[in-house]
C-alpha cells in the first residue's frame, strides 16, 4: 500500500506536537508494510530511513529554509542565487502547485493530508489522480484563535471546503471530532477518532545531569518547580496560568514556575508576570530542543497545561515519560487518554491555584499522582493508531475496487 502522504513539518525541524504526531504515526504506519512518502514544504536533513521524503517547491527554487515555528514565513533561496520571503498563504500556495506535479508523476493509492496548511494542495492531488483523500485534523483554526472569535476566514474556508470534499476525516479526539461538527457542519459519521499515542522507546534518556542548575540549586533549598511547555499563544491558556500562579506563590513562597516555549504572547506574559509581582518566580526560557526541552520536563514538581482548547496535547504525555504529573485542562483531548492525573476547566483559575498548591505541598500526592499516571502511559502506543489508519486505508480501496 503505497501513501502520498501531506504534513508541513517533521522533527527534528517541527516547532511543535504536529510534526512529532506525524513522525510516530509514519513509524508505527512503516511496521505495517505501508510504503510513504512524505511531502514537506521545505529543504532539511531529517535521517529518517522508515519513509521517502520529499521537498515541495517551485522548480527554479534550490532549497526552502524555516525561518523559525511552523506558523512563520521560510525563506526561498532560488537557483540564481534570489531569496525571497514568503507568507504563510504564499508557501501553501507554492506547496499546493508542488505536490501537483509530484502527484502526476507518483504512483500511490491514497492521499493523506495533515492540517489545513496542507489541504489547498491535498485537493489538488485528488483532482489530478482521483485518489481517495484522507484529512486528518489536529486542531481547527478556532482552537487556534482560542475561541476569540471565529479566527482567520480564509484559513476557516479551506478546513470547511477540504472537509466536505474529502473521502474521510480523521479527528485526533474526541474533543477535536466535536469542533469539526460544530464549527463545520460536517456529519459526524464521516468523522473517525483516532487518539495520538506515545511509545515508550519514543523519549531519549535522561543523563542525569539537568541542564536547569540553578532549578536545581533551588529544589535543594526547598523550592518546588511547575513547569510548562509548549507554544506561547493565546490557545494556550498561559495568563490563567500566570494568575493561578500569584495565588500559588502567595500560599507557597518557594514555588518557581519555568515556562519553556516562544510565541506571539511572550512579551505579553513577561509584562503579566511582572504586573502581577511575580517575576522573581517565574522563569521564561524561550523555545527548547534536545537536552534543555527533557530536561524542562525532569526538572518540575508538576507539569501545567492551561490550555483553552486543545485538540490533543502529547506534552502532558511526555511529562510524565520523564517523571513529573501532570495538570491539564478538561478541554483538552488528551484527557480521555490519561485518567490519573489532576484536570481543571483552563477558566477556573482558582481550582488551577488550589490543585497546584496541593501537589508543592505534599510530595506523597506528587509521588502517587505519577505512579499512577505512568501506568497508563506504559499501555500507551501508536500502534494501535496504526491498525486503525491500515483498516481505513484497506476500506476506501476497496470501495474504489468496487
Amino acid at each position: 500500500m503505497k501513501v502520498l502522504m501531506l504534513g508541513w513539518e517533521l522533527p527534528p525541524h517541527n516547532s511543535g506536537g504536529l510534526g512529532v504526531a506525524c513522525y510516530q504515526l509514519c513509524k508505527a504506519l512503516s511496521k505495517k508494510s505501508v510504503d510513504i512518502e512524505f511531502v514537506v514544504p521545505y529543504t532539511a536533513r531529517h535521517d529518517i530511513d522508515f519513509m521517502r521524503i520529499n521537498a515541495a517547491h517551485p522548480q527554479d527554487v534550490e532549497a526552502v529554509l524555516k525561518s523559525g515555528i511552523a506558523y512563520d514565513s521560510f525563506k526561498y533561496v532560488k537557483k540564481t542565487g534570489e531569496i525571497e520571503w514568503v507568507d504563510l498563504f504564499g508557501q501553501s500556495a507554492m506547496y499546493e502547485q508542488a505536490v501537483a506535479r509530484i502527484a502526476d508523476m507518483a504512483e500511490f493509492d491514497i492521499i493523506h493530508a495533515h492540517d489545513w496548511l496542507t489541504f489547498r494542495a491535498a485537493l489538488r492531488a485528488k483532482e489530478r489522480c482521483g485518489k481517495p483523500l484522507i484529512v486528518h485534523v489536529h486542531s481547527v483554526e478556532s482552537d487556534r484563535a482560542g475561541h476569540h472569535g471565529k479566527g482567520n476566514p480564509m484559513v476557516r474556508e479551506i478546513e470547511a471546503m477540504t472537509m466536505l470534499l474529502a473521502d474521510r476525516v480523521i479527528a485526533v479526539s474526541n474533543h477535536t471530532k466535536k469542533a469539526i461538527v460544530r464549527e463545520y457542519g460536517i456529519p459526524a459519521d464521516k468523522i473517525e477518532v483516532v487518539h495520538n499515542s506515545m511509545d515508550l522507546d519514543a523519549l531519549q534518556p535522561l543523563d542525569g545531569d539537568n541542564a536547569y542548575r540553578y532549578l536545581s540549586k533551588m529544589k535543594a533549598n526547598g523550592y518546588k518547580v511547575v513547569v510548562s511547555i509548549g507554544r506561547l499563544t493565546i490557545q494556550k491558556g498561559l495568563p490563567n496560568l500566570l494568575r493561578a500562579a500569584q495565588e500559588v506563590v502567595a500560599r507557597a513562597p518557594k514555588t518557581i514556575f519555568l515556562i519553556v516555549g516562544s510565541g506571539d504572547q511572550e512579551y505579553e506574559l513577561l509584562e503579566l508576570a511582572a504586573e502581577l509581582g511575580i517575576s522573581q518566580n517565574v522563569v521564561f526560557t524561550g523555545f527548547q530542543r534536545g537536552k534543555n526541552w527533557r530536561d524542562a520536563y525532569a526538572i518540575g514538581d508538576l507539569f501545567v497545561m492551561p490550555s483553552i482548547s486543545e485538540p490533543f496535547g502529547l506534552t502532558p504525555l511526555e511529562a510524565i515519560g520523564y517523571g513529573t504529573p501532570a495538570l491539564i485542562s478538561k478541554q483538552s483531548g488528551v484527557s480521555e487518554v490519561i485518567h490519573n492525573c489532576l484536570k481543571v476547566d483552563f477558566w477556573d483559575m482558582d481550582e488551577m491555584a488550589n490543585q497546584i498548591t496541593a501537589v508543592v505541598q505534599n510530595d506523597a500526592l506528587r509521588d502517587v499522582l505519577h505512579a499512577n499516571s505512568l501506568g497508563e502511559y506504559q499501555k500507551l502506543s501508536w500502534n494501535k493508531a496504526a491498525d486503525q489508519m491500515v483498516a481505513l486505508y484497506q476500506r476506501h480501496l476497496q470501495a474504489v475496487a468496487i
